[in-house]
């Protein structure tokens, strides 16, 4: 469900390649010019990677990530991503001039807002922007009761997943949230779990003919969403492995995933990549994600030996990756019980931190300077830039992105 970068800009392709089938409007910015070579990102962002496309997504999870290690953020970074939001609630990856209102191009999508109301949440004092965000996720609610990536897209595992974590992160029942169809997140969910005898896995979507593949990212995306958990997870009841049953019910389904990717870790501890081309390579982001659900499922005996897989191969793969890596590890090792300090030997939350605005303390009470503290408090912030180019990237994208899910869902 943590999608990284790569993901997020994939699903973003799918989902306005669906859109345009469905003759729902393509979001994109409406200023959106390529950027010079030394066009600078603005200081509260995390990453130095362009944030086209998941800079509200990234600064979210480095912001909840941090929470739960006991860091108190910059100031500027949470005024970035609160700045980010539009009128209506909804929030784009990357706006680039936040003080101009939002228009009907505005590349608002449901993962960058339903990761903002996670983050705003834990760290408090931002009930009015929560809450607009949450209204407007409710009005992003398809008939089937599930979310696609944009408003009008088709439904899918990991967007539903991820708004029922912001519903979960806000106190709201999900099971309350109904289409007007009357159909709930749950009844989506349930659309995209498959039969006992195909496994038990999630499905990212159906196929055009209605078929349903396994696909190990969505999995892990709908065993949080089936137990109703955020992306803060709570480590479930220690459960036995239990047969796949017929699910009658979200947690049901959420439980016969959580079977489906121990039994998928269980001979290498890792998963691999469904990228083509690379399908043979270890896929840490969506081990992160498996090792997670399996706690949040209490399946821990199935989880051990990923987990130790990812305390010696993850933190190389986040210095790599930035800060979206970095805030993965992070909420792996909470929902674990590992200590984020001391992964495999590394200490995340610093390389987290390293990747965004000096904090303003950490749970050992460090504070931040006093330079940084008073440009916190100026509120003063440059220039930012954008780059879009979606509605280029539709075209050619939507050949490789059918080919990933179905090279995904037949492994």
């Amino acid at each position: 469900m943590t999608v990284r970068r790569s993901a997020l800009a994939l699903t973003a392709l799918t989902a306005l390649t669906a859109a345009s089938a469905a003759f729902a409007p393509v979001a994109v910015a409406e200023d959106s010019p390529t950027p010079s070579p030394s066009a600078k990102l603005p200081s509260g962002l995390y990453g130095e990677g362009d944030p086209a496309y998941d800079g509200v997504y990234r600064q979210s999870l480095a912001l909840l990530a941090q929470d739960t290690a006991g860091v108190e953020p910059a100031a500027k970074a949470v005024d970035w991503l609160t700045g980010q939001q539009c009128e209506d609630g909804g929030f784009a990856p990357f706006r680039t001039d936040p003080s101009a209102a939002c228009g009907a191009k505005t590349a608002v999508d449901t993962n960058q807002t339903a990761a903002a109301v996670q983050a705003l949440a834990a760290l408090g004092g931002h009930d009015k922007a929560v809450g607009k965000a949450v209204d407007w996720l409710k009005s992003a609610q398809n008939d089937d009761g599930g979310w696609g990536y944009v408003a009008g897209g088709a439904t899918d595992t990991n967007s539903t997943s991820l708004v029922i974590g912001a519903f979960a992160a806000t106190g709201t029942e999900a099971a309350t949230v109904a289409s007007k169809k009357d159909r709930t997140p749950e009844d989506a969910l349930l659309g995209l779990s498959l039969e006992c005898a195909d496994g038990g896995a999630f499905a990212f979507q159906p196929e055009k003919n209605g078929d349903l593949f396994a696909n190990e990212d969505a999995t892990a995306a709908g065993v949080l969403g089936g137990l109703g958990s955020s992306l803060v997870v709570t480590r479930g009841e220690s459960a036995a492995r239990a047969a796949c049953e017929k699910p009658a019910d979200a947690r049901t389904a959420a439980a016969n995933g959580a079977a489906h990717l121990a039994d998928v870790l269980e001979k290498d501890g890792h998963l691999t990549s469904a990228m083509p081309g690379a399908e043979d390579q270890p896929d840490v982001g969506n081990t992160a994600d498996a090792v997670t659900a399996l706690y949040a499922a209490g399946l821990t005996d199935a989880a051990k030996k990923p987990l130790a897989w990812l305390e010696k191969n993850g933190p190389a793969w986040a210095e790599r990756s930035g800060p979206s890596a970095y805030a993965q590890l992070v909420l792996t090792a909470h929902a674990t019980g590992t200590d984020p300090r001391d992964f495999g030997g590394s200490d995340l939350v610093a390389g987290l931190n390293a990747t965004g605005p000096e904090p303003r303390s950490d749970a050992k009470g460090a504070a931040g300077s006093g330079e940084e503290q008073a440009a916190d408090e100026d509120g003063s912030r440059p220039g930012v830039w954008w780059i879009v180019g979606v509605g280029l990237l539709v075209g050619a994208g939507a050949g490789l992105v059918l080919s990933l899910r179905n090279k995904s869902g037949r492994k």
